[in-house]
């Protein structure tokens, strides 16, 4: 039985950020991809989550390999947990390819909601909110 992809934003500044389903996720995960193990070693060591042997390197210059191969561990039955330093993986880090490959092998995704940084830029009272263009994504990512 195929496992599955989850990708996990992390905290951009405060480390309480983080909300309850990313540390599940990070609990849970049989492989944690992250793009600089050390740093991510820091964050599962604060929040108390056993990180030993679970952690690979996933960042720009494996990413196109540890695609292929996080992505073949998916097939397999594995759990993955993508992260990146700061932030939602894929927007300005590395994650395309390994959510890529998971679409085209039709493998199941689910991208967990993180705390956005900008948020509380408009919630004083009495400014405006822009308006937010999302992208739209395949229908297997929202399962």
């Amino acid at each position: 039985m195929p496992g599955k992809l989850v990708v996990c934003p992390t905290p951009i500044g405060n480390l309480e950020d983080i909300t309850l389903r990313v540390r599940r996720a990070l609990h849970e995960a049989d492989v944690i991809a992250c793009e600089d193990t050390r740093r991510t070693g820091l964050l599962l060591e604060r929040l108390e989550i056993e990180a030993q042997r679970r952690l690979v390197s996933y960042h720009e210059g494996n990413e196109a390999d540890r695609a292929r191969e996080l992505a073949q561990r998916i097939e397999r039955g594995d759990s993955v947990a993508l992260v990146s330093d700061a932030g939602m993986p894929a927007i300005s880090d590395p994650g395309y390819r390994l959510i890529r490959a998971c679409i085209d092998r039709d493998l199941d995704l689910e991208v967990l909601p993180g705390p956005p940084r900008s948020s509380p830029r408009w919630s004083p009272p009495g400014l405006p909110t822009p308006p937010i263009s999302l992208p739209r994504l395949p229908a297997q990512a929202h399962r």
